[in-house]
């Protein structure tokens, strides 16, 4: 009887490129050999998964799909594939350290109950800048990627942050799965902060490990000011703070997430994008019904109380404006649930 391995690796690749196999050979490199690597390929038309090497790899599939689903469905379809007992994310454009893997798994010994983990993100370019120290999100509806081009000696010790940023995100499988997965609707942009508000709804937590390193080139494959990134980040973010906000904390927010989605707009204004963000804004208007159905369904699954919801978030937008890193430092060794 084969034994099931300890993680399955899910790639979602859209025209990729040579990146693809930079991150294939990241893999090779595992110090620890117990992983399957999935590869799903969103009807990439640059060739990039037609002539890939990847001997070396314990186990390869590769899935192609006749469109392009996004991260959030391609990552969901990948992962009803996975037998991994956890499911760690890698996008397309990243490479891991040899000790990556490695690192997870004794993070996942060192903290039992929780089920999801965060990874330290090198700017591919310049691995001297941080390209994130996992997400956070500001209390008023906003997420960010801590660190984003911060210095590396910022780097936080291990300690919890709100939610793992999907470049590099590791997810207890059978967790994953019960939670749905990712929303598809959300196609890409905010489905990682999504999945992990739900997650913490439902009282689970998530821990940042500093020691499991990937480099990311960070817009490799998309333009992170394009008016596509700019029109379903809108809309995304709306969706996610109307659905998974509880009502009285959706209550005490409002007024500061409508005062910064205006300075948002303006910005759009002066940076060219103003068009961009208002279709956004419109599209998640227009979709507001099926997500305010689907909040009733999430809020009635939500066991945490709104004061360690409140603990994980962020309350200064300072803070948010400065890229900071919001991780907390564990008191303590050992943080299950």
């Amino acid at each position: 009887m084969q034994t099931a391995p300890d993680f399955s690796v899910l790639i979602v690749n859209y025209n990729g490129g040579a990146y693809v196999q930079g991150a294939l050979d990241s893999l090779k490199a595992q110090t620890h050999r117990s992983f399957e690597v999935i590869l799903l390929d969103n009807a990439s038309a640059d060739g990039s998964v037609d002539a890939l090497d990847t001997a070396g790899l314990p186990a390869f599939t590769l899935m192609r799909e006749a469109g392009n689903h996004g991260f959030a469905r391609g990552n969901n379809l990948a992962a009803a594939q996975a037998t991994g007992t956890w499911l760690a994310l890698l996008n397309p454009d990243a490479a891991a350290r040899p000790d990556w893997l490695a690192e997870v798994l004794a993070g996942t010994a060192r903290h039992p109950g929780v089920t999801s983990f965060a990874c330290t993100q090198l700017w591919m370019h310049d691995e001297t800048k941080l390209d994130g120290a996992g997400d956070n999100y500001l209390v008023f509806g906003i997420p960010w990627r801590g660190g984003y081009h911060r210095p590396v000696t910022d780097l936080p010790a291990e300690g919890t942050c709100f939610s793992p940023c999907g470049a590099s995100a590791v997810y207890h499988r059978e967790t994953f799965a019960a939670a749905g997965g990712f929303d598809e609707r959300l196609f890409c942009f905010c489905e990682d902060v999504d999945l992990g508000f739900r997650l913490r709804l439902e009282g689970g937590d998530c821990v940042f490990l500093p020691d499991a390193v990937v480099s990311h080139a960070g817009g490799g494959l998309s333009e992170k000011v394009s008016g596509f990134a700019v029109r379903h980040g809108t809309r995304n973010r709306l969706w996610v703070y109307l659905k998974c906000m509880p009502m009285p904390l959706l209550i005490l927010t409002l007024p500061g997430h409508l005062a910064l989605t205006a300075a948002i707009l303006l910005r759009g204004l002066m940076t060219g994008r103003f068009g961009d963000a208002m279709a956004g804004l419109v599209e998640a208007l227009r979709g507001i019904g099926p997500v305010w159905a689907d909040r009733q369904v999430v809020q009635a699954h939500r066991t945490a109380s709104l004061g360690t919801l409140l603990r994980a978030m962020v309350w200064n937008p300072a803070r948010m404006l400065g890229r900071q890193i919001a991780v907390r430092t564990l008191s303590s060794p050992q943080h299950g649930l």
